[in-house]
């Protein structure tokens, strides 16, 4: 295949679309394409700088909502750096919501999450988000709900390590939950 290059054989006109182009032996690689870049942020970018990376919102589209009423709510999660960032996670759950300081509105104690430690990886400038619904009401049994009770209510959410509010990775918003 070689000698077909090198020799004259093949016409060469980097004007005309379909023959081929004089080859640059100059050639540089345009991107690293071949090196894990969540492998060398774990190596070089310390814990420090990937807490304060990653900024994290969560947001309703209405302050005020009617008791029973689904409460929707955004979760954005961004990358403000140009470099990838992983951050070390205490469980597969790479985040976790709450309301009035109880994980996805229960009282009653969820199944337990293996603590396993893994990454949660975000590109450069990756920007992550969430859908969720709050139903209004809160989990008081394995089988019972009740209805959240009028007045503010905390909407909180957090990446999953160790102490979130330390390191600037929860977030929290207030709704008003009027009577009928």
């Amino acid at each position: 295949m070689r000698r077909i290059y090198d020799s004259s054989a093949l016409h060469r006109d980097d004007a005309e679309t379909h023959a081929p182009r004089e080859r640059n032996r100059e050639a540089r690689p345009q991107a690293m394409r071949s090196v894990p870049s969540g492998f060398l942020s774990k190596l070089f970018v310390p814990y420090w700088l990937r807490y304060r990376a990653v900024s994290v919102d969560v947001s309703t589209p209405d302050r005020t909502f009617e008791q029973g009423q689904r409460v929707p709510f955004t979760i954005r999660m961004r990358n403000e750096l140009p470099i990838p960032i992983t951050l070390p996670i205490e469980s597969p759950l790479p985040w976790t919501w709450a309301v009035d300081g109880h994980p996805e509105a229960s009282h009653v104690q969820r199944t337990t999450v293996p603590d396993e430690r893994r990454g949660y990886h975000f590109d450069r400038g990756e920007a992550k988000e969430f859908t969720r619904h709050w139903s209004g009401s809160f989990r008081i049994a394995r089988r019972e709900w009740e209805p959240a009770a009028a007045g503010e209510h905390a909407i909180s959410v957090a990446v999953n390590v160790a102490n979130p509010a330390d390191v600037g990775l929860e977030a929290t918003t207030t709704i008003r939950i009027d009577e009928d």
